[in-house]
């Protein structure tokens, strides 16, 4: 089954590894230096050097709308074939990563609603707490009317943890 996986930055290697992925994308901090795995080539890694944060904040960078641009663009070359699964990473696996695999559901399946995305992401992880910052400007970009923060917003935040256990979305074929 197509799908997005969610994992840290330490399950990167092994998350690849186990699922056979074609595509990466990370959303991590600038600074942060994250190997590509072997297995992707670098026109299938996304990095996206956004912090973990909502609002501006010195030192930091705030994901912007062209963040998330790159990051659709992204998921729509992937999305287009889905024969293989795609990883989305950040540092703990908990708000930049879930957020984005998230905003590809939403993205490629419009027709499902966001709130069953967004419960198959509390079912599937406890910690899940997406980027709300990403999700709004996503939610806009995709004319979703609020949509995609409410249903983040319904769901809450999870369970505290210094790094989320991987999990998937099934996305479905290409259409």
């Amino acid at each position: 089954m197509p799908s997005i996986h969610v994992c840290s930055l330490a399950r990167l290697p092994a998350t690849v590894l186990e699922t056979g992925a074609s595509h990466v994308a990370t959303l991590i901090n600038a600074s942060t230096l994250v190997a590509r795995p072997d297995s992707i080539a670098a026109e299938r890694h996304l990095m996206l050097g956004v912090s973990d944060i909502t609002a501006p904040l010195d030192g930091h960078i705030l994901p912007d709308a062209a963040h998330v641009e790159r990051l659709l663009a992204f998921i729509r070359v992937w999305g287009g074939d889905r024969s293989r699964p795609l990883v989305a990473h950040c540092w703990a696996g908990i708000s930049r990563s879930t957020a984005a695999a998230f905003i590809g559901a939403c993205l490629l399946r419009p027709e499902t609603p966001e709130d069953e995305w967004a419960a198959q992401i509390r079912e599937r992880s406890p910690t899940a707490t997406p980027n709300a910052r990403l999700v709004q400007l996503a939610d806009d970009l995709l004319s979703r009317n609020g949509r995609m923060v409410d249903a983040i917003a319904r769901i809450g935040r999870g369970v505290d943890a210094y790094e989320g256990a991987p999990f998937r979305l099934d996305i479905g074929p290409a259409r």
